[in-house]
């Protein structure tokens, strides 16, 4: 038993989520149905996410492997694990106020939560191609679900259903792709593809070429990298705010270390190949994201096309393929997710008694009427447009830097740009709610949305006081991938 125990130990984490969301299905289906009972769970779902990260924590330093190196464990796998576990957390603690008035707070959430969490886990640590496709899909089947959580309500129903379907698309591309890769490789095993990357002639190989390709369009699709972002906004605005923040935290993450992973351990030999393709989507996403949000009306809309506009400034890093830039990409997700979080917790305190609100010009005039949530959400905006000496600043600036160091000062320049444009959507919302006319008052800020708005607030603004302990680590995650 202790030796069964130490062989599967690396997994444990991911043990413990599938483990946990079972009792919790069989606690829902025979506890009554009530939101007592609902949030209940959602808080032992809370604990078993926290429980997760624990034991990620106290895993022993090095990389362990598990059936035949499918399953990897490393520096960058455990700091990914952290992060997308404690975002999972926070959107969850997030959900249960507005779901109860919305009369949408169900026990099967938090257990799809978990479910969903243990997929990007997998995907984090996978190390051959299906070990990736498994934790692709436990992710992907139950984020479908989720979506459209609200069956009643027609907008979450469209979003479940336009998120399905463009998904399966996207795994289909990707299946495509890596049956490409093994058939031209002769391998599924990440370490035996990069070995054949390596050898001569790899970069002329047509076919492995266009594998790679199909695969990272798969990969990109998770991301919302442009041209493959065409789900995001309308499922961001769609689906229930605390669904769209758990799909704009976590699930973003996971799939970005997956790419990571995928592209540094498996293609290092053809990486001039790759960098092509990452730096195309990465000027693209960028773009779009500058450009498409200035005219939008809805929060969730302009905060879908902001996220677009992050992961490309992320895959900037991703371009440069050295330590650094990994380095730059592990803390601008760290940075991204407390962003995101204090962002959509101010979205979701925007409520009237008739209910939530998510027009933009609503928030006229919110400094006024609750300063602290005006300052808060003001502060978080001036961070996203990357305005110096906030945590956004230093989370483009390291990705800015290690391009340039690689000798990608194109990309760099533009992206400098794209942040200059995309600032105007963002120095405007801070425009509308310090400046123009009061609207109608929303009602106070729930405690649980709070906590996560002052803790986001505080890390935005305190992380130039001492940025040491993040980059170190991120330092020592970017370095076992090479």
């Amino acid at each position: 038993m202790n030796e069964l125990m130490s062989t599967y130990w690396p997994m444990a984490p991911e043990m413990v989520l599938v483990v946990g969301a079972m009792v919790l299905l069989m606690l829902g289906v025979f506890r009554p149905e009530t939101d007592r009972e609902a949030e209940a769970i959602g808080w032992l779902g809370i604990i078993v996410l926290g429980l997760a990260a624990w034991l990620v924590i106290q895993q022993p330093g090095g990389t362990q492997e598990l059936f035949d190196g499918g399953f990897l464990v490393d520096g960058f796998a455990r700091f990914m694990k952290v992060l997308t576990l404690i975002a999972s957390a926070a959107s969850l603690l997030l959900s249960f106020d507005h779901m109860r008035e919305a009369k949408a707070l169900k026990f099967e959430y938090a257990v799809l939560v978990l479910l969903a969490t243990a997929g990007m886990m997998m995907m984090i640590s996978a190390n051959d191609l299906v070990a990736l496709y498994l934790g692709l899909e436990l992710q992907s089947l139950a984020l479908y679900v989720v979506a459209a959580i609200r069956r009643d309500d027609l907008r979450s129903s469209e979003a479940g259903l336009k998120y399905f379907v463009l998904g399966a698309l996207s795994s289909g591309m990707l299946l495509y792709g890596a049956s490409l890769i093994y058939g031209f490789t002769g391998s599924t095993s990440f370490a035996s593809i990069a070995a054949a990357t390596k050898a001569a002639g790899a970069g002329q190989n047509i076919g492995l070429i266009i594998g790679l390709v199909f695969l990272i369009v798969g990969l990109a699709f998770k991301v919302s990298a442009v041209p493959f972002h065409m789900w995001t906004p309308d499922v961001y605005e769609g689906a229930p705010t605390p669904v769209t923040t758990f799909f704009a935290a976590a699930p973003k993450v996971a799939a970005m270390a997956l790419l990571v992973r995928v592209v540094i351990a498996g293609f290092a030999g053809i990486k001039p190949q790759w960098q092509q393709v990452v730096t195309a989507l990465s000027i693209a996403s960028m773009g779009l994201g500058a450009f498409a949000a200035i005219g939008q009306t809805n929060i969730k809309r302009l905060l879908a096309y902001s996220a677009i506009g992050n992961i490309g400034y992320a895959m900037i890093g991703l371009a440069a393929a050295s330590p650094e830039g990994i380095r730059g990409v592990i803390i601008y997700l760290v940075i991204y997710v407390a962003m995101t979080l204090g962002a959509f917790a101010c979205v979701l305190s925007m409520r009237r008694a008739q209910g939530p609100v998510e027009g933009i010009d609503e928030l006229a005039g919110l400094a006024q009427s609750n300063l602290a949530m005006a300052t808060i959400l003001g502060l978080l905006m001036f961070s996203l447009a990357g305005i110096p000496p906030l945590a956004g600043f230093f989370a483009k600036f390291y990705v800015f830097v290690a391009a340039v160091k690689e000798g990608m000062w194109p990309l760099a320049v533009i992206g400098v740009l794209a942040s200059v444009i995309g600032a105007y959507y963002y120095v405007r919302i801070v425009k509308i709610m310090f400046f123009d006319e009061p609207r109608e008052r929303f009602l106070g800020v729930q405690a649980k949305a709070a906590l996560v708005m002052g803790l986001a607030a505080l890390f935005v603004l305190l992380y130039v006081v001492w940025p040491a302990p993040l980059v170190e680590a991120a330092d020592a995650a970017a370095k076992s991938l090479f």
